[in-house]
């Protein structure tokens, strides 16, 4: 009889222990979710992802942050791609990443390998000078192209993605060829950009608002269809009769991912968090304050929005780089 009771008494142990990933489920999350950002520390992602962390924290998400760069984005998200899908690695997936997804250069990398949870942005993009510099407008820029072919250096943060898209359009325009000239990160063409060792760069409002502010970097063209509110004194391309969209529009953006097959009730926390704090007004305040779009795009139709991003920007990627 005491052993059968030891052999009770164990099974209802085996049992338990069966019964704890469940529980662990149900109780998602238990401990620091590991955010991948896989671009230098204080970018325009880094630094949306650490605006976010305060707001997650209220809503029982709480990220640790990893800036895990190299190869315009792959490196970090393969990282995020190959983790256990179990919710406790996520990262942020961008237009620039997606961009070589699309022209199959991503190591192997697709779309497929991630569970969309949420957009964080959409950037304009725009193209701009050292303030020290003698160019000061677009018109200017395109006749110093014009009258130095295939020596004007652009700085782009990664190559073969949106920012390097739209420097090869910028050339395209003024029908000659250019250097460019490609970083790790934003921050690292806002440097060489003060720095002059780099002619331009095409970039993001919000990785360079703090040096448009302080005079050190002068924005003389938007990539878009209309003037920043931000900007009202800059011009964008279309105005000056300059076609960046010769193939059609594409966008950039910023979105949070966790690896494939993640379970759907960690998916449904992950989503309901990120989009509370996304949504969040001192979130769209940073935003205002940064000059990016917020919108609510969430789960599987987060996953067919990148779906046809990554469409438009192959199409286009495919007319704009030479084959190889």
């Amino acid at each position: 009889m005491f052993v059968q009771r030891v052999s009770f008494a164990a099974l209802g142990l085996v049992l338990g222990c069966w019964s704890l990933p469940a529980h662990a489920q149900s109780n998602f999350p238990q401990k620091d979710i590991t955010f991948i950002v896989p671009w230098n520390a204080g970018g325009s992602n880094d630094v949306a992802a650490r605006a976010l962390d305060p707001i997650l924290r209220e809503h029982g998400i709480k990220i640790v942050i990893e800036n895990v760069v190299g190869a315009t984005g792959v490196i970090g998200m393969k990282r995020v791609a190959s983790s256990a899908p179990d919710g406790y690695t996520i990262g942020m997936g961008t237009s620039s990443t997606l961009a070589l997804i699309a022209q199959n250069k991503a190591n192997g990398l697709t779309n497929s390998n991630f569970t969309h949870i949420a957009r964080v942005s959409t950037d304009p993009l725009m193209l701009l000078v050292p303030s020290t510099g003698t160019i000061k407008a677009l018109p200017d820029y395109i006749a110093n192209m014009k009258a130095k072919p295939g020596k004007v250096t652009i700085g782009t943060p990664g190559n073969y993605n949106l920012n390097h898209i739209f420097a090869s359009m910028t050339a395209r325009a003024a029908g000659v060829d250019y250097v460019n000239v490609p970083y790790t990160g934003g921050s690292k063409v806002v440097a060489d950009l003060i720095g002059q060792h780099v002619d331009s760069g095409v970039l993001k409002p919000s990785e360079t608002l703090g040096q448009i502010q302080e005079k050190l970097l002068t924005p003389i063209g938007i990539f878009a269809n209309e003037r920043l509110e931000m900007f009202p004194d800059v011009p964008t391309f279309k105005e000056k009769g300059i076609d960046v969209f010769p193939y059609g529009p594409v966008v950039q953006m910023a979105y949070v991912v966790g690896p494939a097959n993640l379970p759907d009730d960690v998916r449904a926390k992950l989503t309901t968090a990120f989009r509370a704090a996304i949504q969040d007004p001192r979130f769209k305040e940073f935003a205002k304050k940064n000059v990016f779009l917020v919108d609510d795009v969430t789960g599987d139709a987060l996953a067919k929005e990148v779906d046809g991003v990554a469409a438009a920007i192959g199409k286009v990627a495919a007319q704009t780089f030479p084959k190889e």
